[in-house]
């Protein structure tokens, strides 16, 4: 008799790391957690407001369409131009649709491009979902390491391309390690994919995180982007709603049948109760996002300052983070990340992500997120890594 077993293509994807942490963290009441990348904040009041109009009406309890209800897409389109300086509309030649989040949309986004074999480029460290969605999805990625600051090396890039390649993605701001990739660099990404006949996958979920007067840049505002482009956006962090699972894409219009079947195919339509405080979240406006980022960034300074003794101590390397809510720490130690993440959960109640997860397996890296901290709980949360930190690391 044959055994019944999972498929051999989920067997290939990585466990996510973050609910392996979120089970450690359970275990170990009052641990302050710089793991998941979250903001501190709630959404702006307009959002609840907003479902009071949800419920108002009772047909908004059926499907809606496809792409959003024509509210979300309008205020997403004006919000793609202010923003980000890129036009959507058929006269332009792309589309938006609206998702259940972000991962949502790279998933789609992949499954409409690429076929059973195609590879996708992955600049490394990567975001693990990315790498998960793409084995999931019956292809190949292919990691292609970057620089000691975390940007891209485009000599490695070109030299990665096959006739199997359909795509190169780039997170800017990034996660894991919040770099922020200049405009020439991205622009020469674009210009290279529109060149060899690949897309060009941009996820800026992080966009409205930038410090110390560095610009992030949207690879679609260049001007004969649109055919080859595929723009990925959240509002998980611009405007807290991480739970409430809305995300959109802006892609080339060639592109809207596959995605159309991708789209009705997964969720049908995003939740159109989200879609509606969505709505309300963006009236708030981008200079709403703007003040709340503001509080992020004293903890990104709060936290730069407290790891400054561990690297003059030759503990840890702190690569420039310009973007995000993260710091990709590279430890002194020869243990597996994973290993020191554990202790730092056992031993001094702080969590964080290992390196690894990100496909970062080259020296022993953490992940350390400042988004989510709260002024009752950086100095503190700040306090127990820099502490576990100098305990477990650097005197090997």
């Amino acid at each position: 008799m044959t055994l019944l077993h999972e498929s051999r293509r989920l067997r290939a994807v990585q466990s996510p790391v973050i609910p392996v942490i979120a089970d450690l963290i359970r275990a170990h009441p009052g641990t302050i957690s710089l793991g998941q990348g979250v903001v501190g904040y709630a959404p702006p009041v307009q959002a609840a407001a907003a479902i009071g109009r949800f419920l108002a009406d009772p047909l908004n309890h059926r499907y809606q369409p496809v792409a959003g209800i024509p509210p979300l897409v309008e205020l997403l389109t004006r919000w793609m131009a202010t923003e980000h300086g890129v036009k959507v509309g058929a006269e332009h030649g792309n589309r938006l649709m609206v998702t259940a989040g972000g991962n949502n949309a790279f998933l789609a986004a992949v499954l409409a491009i690429a076929d059973p074999g195609d590879e996708v480029i992955l600049p490394t460290p990567y975001y693990f979902n990315h790498e998960m969605a793409v084995t999931m999805a019956n292809c190949l990625p292919v990691p292609v390491p970057t620089d000691s600051a975390h940007q891209l090396d485009l000599a490695a890039i070109k030299a990665a391309i096959t006739p199997r390649t359909r795509a190169i993605v780039t997170v800017s701001p990034n996660n894991p390690t919040g770099a922020v990739y200049p405009a020439a660099t991205l622009r020469a990404v674009n210009t290279l994919c529109a060149e060899r006949g690949i897309f060009h996958l941009s996820d800026e979920a992080y966009a409205p995180f930038t410090w110390d007067g560095v610009e992030h840049f949207s690879p679609a505002s260049l001007p004969g982007a649109a055919g080859h482009t595929i723009s990925l956006h959240s509002l998980s962090k611009s405007f807290g709603f991480a739970s409430w699972r809305i995300g959109w894409l802006v892609f080339p219009a060639a592109l809207e049948p596959a995605l159309r079947k991708v789209q009705d195919t997964l969720v049908i339509c995003p939740p159109v109760v989200s879609q509606f405080a969505a709505v309300g979240a963006l009236e708030a406006g981008g200079d709403w996002v703007r003040r709340q980022a503001a509080g992020i960034a004293e903890n990104r300074r709060i936290l730069r300052d407290a790891l400054r003794p561990l690297e003059e101590e030759g503990r840890v390397t702190v690569p420039p983070s310009d973007g995000a809510f993260y710091f990709l720490l590279r430890a002194r130690s020869t243990r597996p990340a994973l290993e020191i993440a554990e202790r730092l959960v056992r031993e001094h109640g702080v969590a964080v992500i290992p390196g690894s997860a990100f496909g970062n397996t080259a020296s022993c890296s953490l992940r350390v997120a400042y988004g989510s901290l709260t002024p009752a709980t950086a100095a503190e949360g700040i306090g127990r890594l820099v502490r576990g930190l100098r305990a477990l690391v650097g005197v090997e």
